[in-house]
């Protein structure tokens, strides 16, 4: 891979990525991007870092065991090595060229000081873009937290069960905003390939979101004619049926994840032509919208997690057959002719391509707390299933069964209620274990950090930097490989 050092920046229209029909171009020849999400960055997630619930809580929890000025020096230590020189490296070293950035509009505005832009969010935006820049990779700007909370999720950071950014003008107004900031400080940078207005956006009548992607694209246009425009999917990004004309120089984005990817498969991954066929079938309806407008594919998210030692005597076992699926997706999407950006590229274990040492400052510190929140079939007994992602809730199934029974054989409706594929089982979850359990979590969890010093703090936030980090071999392995598979369209982040 051709690596380039040099960001351009300025007002030439033709160093812009842009959409020509089926294909994202630069200089009117096709590019694909394949990349990762840098989740757990500027938009945490408990399963990423640790921690339990939603970042703003925990954030709260920290502020008052550390006290403001250790506070504020331990996540701008965190923000700094979550991702510096090392990780752009690597990252190209695989023969990636994107990465998506996802942010909480937290860093941009106060909920107690609505519509005031704090510029300092964009220090460590800043510095990430052009230090991808230099490697020769592009970015994507992903509001992964928008105000009121897009979706209903946990990495909507809104601390409920309910989307509450759709049912509030004001949620989007503010919205609009930022994102007008934003395109004001980045619409001359062309190694930013473009904005992501909302991360698997739910709003359960469909058409307030078109409404709002409409909006969005004009508010952005007005002030920035030029970057693209990457458009999830309604319900969490699986949903198109509602769309209809597509905007102008935008990307329609999917996130494809794969049930056998997962705890509690339908059956191990074996590759079979049945479970093949299952895997093209449901991402052609996916992107059936796509291939209709006759616009570009881009998949947004999508990957397996992960086992360790603690998951049983076969983890080894069940994670061969989740390469497997990774594989099964990345042919798809090959003779699709699909941009991607696999979920994720850091965490503390789990998921990512890198991940943090267990033997980190870190990591030794909550390996209790850790131990505790993870559901883990060799400790069933004090089995807690508190995060949402990729959960094995099997040793806490018997106790949430009845619950379940009670509550679908009272209110049938709650197997119906927004979205479908929820039912009764995962919004009782949602709502005892992510939210009432995590946040009663969150106090525990900052206990841990009570008395620490300035240096400690860093060393802590100096586990998350790529030298303190562990390599997932098999799966960079096999990015590297899909990552050559370019057929006619370039690949590589290079400005001809």
């Amino acid at each position: 891979m051709t690596i380039c050092r040099m960001t351009t920046n300025g007002a030439d229209a033709g160093a812009y990525l842009v959409v020509k029909g089926n294909e994202i171009t630069l200089h009117g020849e096709p590019i694909l991007l394949k990349g990762a999400g840098l989740g757990g960055w500027m938009n945490m997630e408990n399963f990423i870092t640790g921690y339990p619930g939603h970042e703003y809580q925990v954030r709260a929890a920290l502020k008052k065991t550390l006290g403001e000025e250790k506070y504020e020096f331990f996540f701008d230590k965190f923000l700094e090595h979550f991702f510096t020189d090392p990780d752009a490296a690597f990252f190209a070293s695989l023969g990636l060229n994107c990465i998506r950035l996802p942010v909480n509009y937290r860093h941009f505005e106060d909920d107690m000081n609505p519509r005031v832009f704090k510029t300092e969010g964009l220090k460590h935006l800043d510095r990430v873009i052009e230090i991808c820049a230099r490697y020769g990779i592009y970015t994507v700007i992903d509001l992964h937290a928008a105000p009121g909370g897009q979706n209903m999720d946990w990495h909507s950071d809104a601390g409920n069960h309910q989307a509450l950014f759709w049912e509030h003008k004001d949620f989007q107004d503010r919205t609009i905003l930022i994102w007008e900031h934003l395109a004001r400080h980045y619409k001359d940078n062309t190694w930013v390939a473009g904005y992501n207005p909302l991360n698997e956006p739910t709003d359960s009548e469909h058409t307030r979101l078109i409404a709002f992607y409409e909006r969005v694209e004009k508010a952005i246009r007005a002030i920035d004619p030029h970057h693209i425009l990457f458009l999830d999917g309604n319900t969490f990004g699986a949903d198109f049926s509602h769309f209809k004309e597509p905007l102008p120089n935008s990307v329609y984005a999917c996130h494809d994840y794969s049930s056998y990817g997962f705890p509690n498969a339908p059956s191990a991954f074996t590759g079979t032509p049945d479970q093949v066929a299952y895997h093209e079938r449901s991402f052609a309806r996916k992107v059936e919208y796509m291939k209709q407008i006759k616009g570009p594919i881009w998949n947004g998210e999508f990957g397996p997690v992960y086992d360790d030692a603690t998951d049983g005597p076969e983890w080894e076992k069940t994670n061969e057959s989740r390469y497997g699926v990774l594989e099964c997706q990345l042919d798809i999407y090959q003779r699709s002719r699909a941009s991607w950006s696999i979920w994720l590229y850091k965490d503390i274990g789990f998921q990512g391509m890198v991940y943090v040492d267990p033997e980190t400052p870190y990591m030794k510190l909550l390996e209790p707390f850790l131990k505790k929140k993870k559901a883990s079939v060799s400790s069933p007994s004090r089995a807690l299933a508190a995060d949402a992602w990729g959960c094995n809730d099997l040793p806490v199934r018997d106790l949430f069964a009845p619950m379940t029974d009670w509550l679908s054989e009272n209110v049938p409706s709650v197997n119906q209620r927004y979205p479908p594929m929820w039912r009764a089982k995962k919004h009782l979850s949602r709502i005892v274990r992510n939210i009432l359990l995590s946040e009663e979590l969150c106090h525990e969890y900052a206990s841990y950090f009570e008395g620490l010093n300035h240096d400690q703090l860093e060393a802590l936030a100096k586990s998350f930097s790529y030298d303190s980090c562990k390599q997932r071999t098999r799966l960079n392995e096999i990015l590297r490989s899909d990552s050559a598979k370019t057929g006619d369209v370039r690949l590589a982040g290079t400005k001809a």
